[in-house]
């Protein structure tokens, strides 16, 4: 497994650093930790979790955590101690993503080892290995939450598939704890995995005591900590459903509490009586949520407004459902669902033989729920794929056994072929450009490039910006993360749902006609506009209205009340002081 951990991390290294242009990931959510990590550093509050540069006036809180801002900013801090700030800056984000290697690799390996022996070992570790390189979670600069709770995910489906240590069980429940304190994509993962402990407390009762103890304490204890250490007092009754609030801190502790103490009381019981004592719970756990958190019971952005779910968040990728995907990107269906499904048949196969049945039926549950979660959701898929290499390493293992015994046979050799490529989401994806849209589509796609966004969000596109005295900025919302990463100056938008305001506010002053568009502009007191005509978003405002403000600019229009700053020639970026 170190053998493994140590290729991967040298390809990633040498592949991603011969050609990064950047030391950053591309992904906006990677600027924008930065940007809090930054203003960590320069002294804003453990508690104060407000982006006091982005949206109307105060701010934007958000919704992210300080357990990941802090070590990555401890490891800048000490980064700082050889190396000049940015390049301290480029070796800190370099690492971060690249520990988390390691722990996924030893989750899924050993869950592997121990159902499977070795050969089913090289098998994950060598899936595992292709799920890191062509993941953008593990790369150099990916510094959101993703690659932590991927890590926490595999170590859980580890514990609950193989483990029977109490103090394991007991490191499960301090991951699951941690996964929700450091975002809410997990949360259902979460919950399933405490339905499992419970359900297996319930069937073996005294011989599941102390590993259903064990864990529900530890889950119990350790999201107290992180909510007390984490949410300041002022929030603490503050129920939100995207981040560790008090409503998903009371559900989790009072469901670990309350599972604990009947462990230990309830264990010698008949398995009725344990059974009762479970839907008890769960009716005690069910009836709270409906009364402190209701809204959290549903999709947590259901409450934007339908003006930022039409031009926003129908064209974020990790939000787009099943069906979005399947009438947008048709070619990526595969790349998304068909490696977790295909575990997913796996599991129950193994399931209905009463082969391995209960790991397969813990790692059944686990990736159905990502899985599910996917067709509302893509992003879940990152979870959903990274499960089912287990399952699918020990069919692959069981196939190279078969193939052994029957060398002659070259149908058992095309399925152990056939086997390990169908276990590849990327090869799904290539497969599926390649078939759709024939080979000269996966050269277009291998050497696309991101000049179009970067002419208007590279560091070199807004050094002009950069050199104006700090204002507050009109710009698209995929600008706006750039903007508060290479300036000083506020941004009314960057793509985070918790500025609606700021974000609804530049939209309308893309659409409406110039002279209403100045009254948006005055109101929220911008300085600059900063207009890019390839933003894709900005050219749906164009098309949608053609009589708005960046249609005007985009025929070269200019109101009276716009002053055209110099153009940068190296810059796809408009400036225009507002006067």
């Amino acid at each position: 497994m170190a053998a493994y951990s140590t290729l991967v991390i040298a390809i990633i290294l040498v592949v991603r650093l011969s050609f990064a242009q950047d030391y950053v990931g591309a992904d906006n959510d990677d600027a924008m930790r930065l940007v809090e990590v930054r203003d960590f550093l320069a002294g804003q509050g453990w508690f104060d979790m407000m982006q006091y540069r982005l949206g109307l006036l105060p701010g934007t809180l958000m919704h992210w955590s300080r357990l990941i801002d802090f070590p990555i900013a401890i490891l800048i801090r000490l980064s700082s101690l050889w190396f000049a700030p940015q390049t301290a800056e480029a070796v800190a984000l370099a690492i971060w993503p690249l520990l988390w290697i390691a722990p996924v690799m030893v989750s899924l390996g050993l869950t592997a080892q121990k159902l499977g022996g070795r050969v089913a070992l090289h098998v994950a570790l060598g899936l595992t290995g292709l799920y890191l390189l062509t993941s953008n979670r593990f790369l150099p600069g990916s510094i959101d939450h993703h690659n932590v709770q991927i890590a926490l995910v595999a170590f859980l489906a580890m514990v609950l598939s193989v483990s029977t240590s109490s103090l394991v069980y007991a490191a499960a429940g301090v991951a699951c704890a941690l996964a929700l304190a450091i975002g809410a994509e997990t949360t259902p993962i979460i919950a399933v995995a405490c339905l499992i402990v419970a359900i297996n407390w319930g069937v073996a009762g005294k011989a599941m005591q102390a590993r259903a103890a064990s864990f529900s304490w530890a889950l119990a204890l350790f999201v107290s900590l992180f909510f007390v250490g984490t949410v300041p007092p002022a929030h603490y009754l503050v129920v939100t459903c995207d981040n560790l609030s008090f409503g998903y801190y009371a559900l989790t502790a009072m469901g670990g509490g309350l599972l604990c103490l009947t462990s230990v009381a309830a264990s010698r019981l008949s398995l009725p009586y344990r059974l009762a004592s479970l839907l008890l719970i769960g009716v005690v756990v069910g009836v709270s949520a409906l009364k402190i958190a209701p809204q959290c019971l549903g999709n947590p952005l259901a409450n934007l407004d339908p003006m930022l779910v039409t031009l926003w968040l129908n064209n974020v990728g990790e939000a787009m459902s099943f069906l979005a995907i399947a009438r947008r990107e048709p070619p990526e269906l595969g790349a998304f669902y068909a490696v977790g499904f295909l575990a997913l048949l796996v599991c129950c196969w193994r399931i209905w033989r009463k082969d391995r049945a209960a790991p397969h039926m813990v790692l059944a549950l686990l990736l159905g729920i990502s899985w599910a979660v996917s067709l509302i959701q893509v992003r879940g898929n990152m979870f959903a794929n990274m499960l089912a290499i287990v399952p699918l390493s020990l069919l692959i293992a069981d196939l190279r056994e078969t193939m052994q015994r029957q060398p002659r046979h070259i149908s058992s050799q095309l399925i152990y072929i056939a086997s390990i490529l169908l276990s590849v989401p990327a090869l799904w994806a290539v497969v599926g450009v390649f078939v759709s849209q024939g080979p000269q589509a996966l050269k277009s796609r291998s050497s696309t490039t991101q000049a179009a966004t970067d002419q208007c969000k590279s560091t070199q596109a807004l050094s002009q910006l950069a050199g104006l005295p700090a204002t507050t900025v009109a710009a698209s919302s995929e600008i706006g993360t750039a903007i508060l990463r290479f300036t000083q100056h506020r941004v009314l938008t960057a793509p985070y749902h918790r500025n609606q305001g700021g974000m609804l506010t530049e939209l309308h002053i893309g659409l409406s006609t110039p002279k209403d568009a100045h009254s948006f502009l005055r109101g929220a007191g911008v300085g600059i506009l900063a207009f890019c005509p390839s933003d894709a978003q900005t050219k749906q405002l164009i098309t949608l209205k053609s009589d708005g403000l960046y249609a005007a600019l985009a025929r070269g229009a200019v109101p009276d009340y716009l002053d055209p700053l110099p153009q940068d020639p190296h810059s796809g970026l408009k400036l225009f002081s507002v006067r």
